[in-house]
């Protein structure tokens, strides 16, 4: 939050030619390729909510509090002073008023209870959620997904859902049918495994007809003081899914310990933690034997969320270098008039438009998904695949950005190092890139109805562009016999992803902006490895568009 008329005329200078704060800003109206792409994948009706919520998040205020959130970092407290077990964790004031914010405003329950469009609302919200503060955004976004999840058990549905879909934040740590609203986590990696869960040892002790003993630990569970959690465990069949609560239905707490949170590169506001379960009381989500599948469900949904989370953050860290490059004056020029810089800030805004695009298209699927096959297909493939490339695009926009404010990005005092640090995150969560790529390759194996969709979402641009049609013969000699092996992955999943980003332009964006991404990004001839050289983007009409005033 900018200070109240700080001195400007100093004894040894006078302060000029520095930027203001970028805040007290609407971030919704101010972010054309957002706005465009929720009405044209049919959430015009939520235009009025998410212009209200993007200018919450573009307040002063609330910039201020994922400042702090991040500064006073959440604290463990394992007991009380008299030697009582508590297994709690405080958070700063600021931490609470943004997941009240953020709950509220529906970034959770949104897709579930909207008439229409509910996961293209959701993806909007996030995507704001996350340039206030992306921590926060992981509660939230694990209480959105685990609805499917849920939906595998009802009596367990019945219980759990109208809590996570309350819209409403309750901090309290108390019994979850005492509170106004409840979130849930997820716990899956373990030590010894890491992604590969199916080498798991937490066991299952079964003491009723869905009723279970947990004990054994989890290596990573974020947000520990969600009210519960999916988590998964060893039974006589296999692994099975539970949901843990933190609390025991006799009202004591569950034996839910959380033995240290994590000192992380990013993401600070959020408590991150190892825990351990001894003897922890848990029900069954599903059937024994078919844990992974049932968990997937929500891994599925936090995958589309890492999509949205990352190209929000792609869009934070563009505004805040194209503002900065408005209101800069170097060499007699403002930043933002000078060739080079502008083909930076052009290149940044193609790459962030693209992601947000394939977001929101994505997004769209997810609406679709229950009605219409060939959208679920899609989504099935198409959520790897923009999760692999996207989120590890991330990372190169935000140092591009920081570089575009030179020294004054690199302090503590600017957002850059945040976003910066915050950056990689998503392409590590939720599976890190091989194994994404993987399970691109064996979607394709397992689903040849999600092949089908894909091409025929391609086919729709086809036509359209020289060099997408040409980028799309390249895409079709991945499918020749023996030439997708694992060794391939990779290089195959990142020609897929160019091709799903190119077609979402030509969807959601002005044809300006596609024939740019294609010049850009798809001709092997001419396609540059830096942000700043791509040839063919029209720099003028980009940066008009992207600029946040």
């Amino acid at each position: 939050m900018a200070h109240y008329r700080p001195r400007a005329a100093l004894a040894t200078h006078e302060v000029t030619n520095q930027p203001p704060p970028f805040e007290d800003v609407n971030i919704f109206e101010l972010d054309a390729a957002l706005r465009e792409a929720v009405e044209k994948a049919g959430g015009g009706a939520h235009a009025p909510h998410l212009s209200a919520f993007g200018g919450r998040v573009g307040s002063a205020e609330v910039i201020e509090w994922g400042v702090q959130a991040n500064r006073n970092p959440p604290q463990l407290k394992s007991f009380d002073r008299y030697g009582h077990r508590l297994d709690e964790v405080e958070f700063h004031p600021a931490y609470h008023e943004l997941m009240d914010l953020g709950i509220s405003a529906g970034v959770a329950a949104g897709a579930w209870r909207a008439s229409e469009a509910g996961h293209v609302l959701h993806a909007a919200l996030l995507y704001m959620m996350g340039q206030a503060d992306g921590g926060v955004c992981c509660p939230m976004s694990m209480t959105y997904a685990v609805v499917p999840a849920l939906r595998r058990e009802p009596a367990v549905a019945a219980e759990w859902e109208p809590r996570v879909t309350a819209g409403r934040y309750d901090p309290r740590f108390i019994p979850a049918r005492e509170k106004r609203g409840a979130t849930m986590g997820m716990a899956m990696t373990e030590k010894q495994g890491g992604s590969d869960v199916r080498a798991n040892t937490t066991r299952a002790e079964k003491t009723g007809a869905d009723e279970y003993l947990l004990t054994g630990h989890k290596w990573f569970c974020s947000a520990p003081m969600c009210d519960a959690f999916l988590t998964l465990a060893q039974t006589e069949a296999g692994l099975a899914c539970f949901l843990v609560p933190r609390w025991k239905p006799d009202g004591t707490r569950n034996a839910f310990h959380i033995m240290r949170l994590k000192d992380k590169l990013g993401d600070r506001s959020n408590a991150s933690s190892e825990i351990e379960y001894h003897g922890a009381w848990a029900r069954r989500v599903g059937e024994e034997g078919r844990g992974v599948r049932t968990i997937i469900e929500m891994v599925n949904h936090t995958r589309l969320d890492c999509v949205v989370g990352s190209a929000g953050g792609m869009r934070a860290a563009l505004a805040q270098a194209l503002w900065h490059a408005a209101h800069r004056t170097a060499f007699q020029k403002k930043l933002i008039d000078q060739p080079a810089m502008r083909g930076v800030l052009a290149d940044l805004a193609l790459e962030t438009e693209a992601a947000t695009a394939l977001a929101v298209r994505l997004a769209r699927a997810f609406d679709h998904a229950g009605a219409d096959e060939s959208e679920a297909a899609f989504a099935r493939l198409a959520t790897p695949v923009a999760k692999y490339w996207i989120c590890k695009r991330h990372p190169g926009v935000a140092y591009e950005a920081m570089e575009c404010l030179g020294g004054a990005g690199y302090v503590e005092e600017s957002p850059m190092p945040r976003l910066y640090r915050a950056a990689p995150l998503n392409a590590i969560w939720e599976g890190s890139g091989n194994v994404i790529a993987l399970d691109i390759l064996r979607a394709l194996g397992r689903e040849p109805a999600s092949r089908e969709a894909l091409m025929a979402e391609l086919s729709r641009a086809k036509g359209a562009n020289r060099l997408y049609d040409a980028h799309l013969a390249r895409l079709g000699a991945w499918f020749e016999p023996g030439a997708l092996g694992e060794a391939a992955a990779r290089g195959f999943a990142e020609t897929l992803a160019l091709a799903l980003q190119a077609a979402a332009l030509h969807q959601y964006a002005p044809d300006f902006v596609f024939d740019g991404f294609c010049a850009g990004r798809l001709d092997p001839d001419s396609r540059a490895l830096l942000y700043g050289a791509a040839p063919g983007v029209d720099a003028d009409r980009m940066i008009a568009r992207a600029l946040p005033v």
